[in-house]
């Protein structure tokens, strides 16, 4: 469930949920930023930022965000470990950037 909660969180963009618009994780405001060092340190912020927020029942211990062979995808490797328990677990999630015309 917890897996299926990180997911929900980094899939929600801010204001997407009227009864709650500030649930979710500022990520999808750098959709179309320049593909850059940069750019992964502001989605590895936003996403430990939101995680930390949002989901409580975990301790998140590290977020990565790493280009993959393709750079209109960021893989976001977040190791969280369930409280009370000391086993860490790890989860990989894809984000898509749509680079501007001169990025390519």
């Amino acid at each position: 469930n917890i897996d299926r909660s990180i997911r929900l969180i980094m899939g929600t963009a801010y204001g997407e949920r009227p009864m709650r618009p500030d649930f979710g994780c500022g990520i999808h405001d750098l959709l179309f930023d320049s593909t850059s060092l940069e750019l992964l340190g502001q989605v590895q912020a936003q996403v430990v930022a939101s995680l930390r927020r949002w989901e409580t029942r975990a301790d998140i211990l590290d977020v990565s965000a790493t280009y993959g062979d393709d750079p209109t995808v960021i893989n976001i490797q977040v190791t969280y470990r369930i409280k009370g328990n000391y086993d860490p677990r790890n989860l990989l999630v894809p984000f898509y950037v749509i680079p501007r015309e001169e990025d390519q």
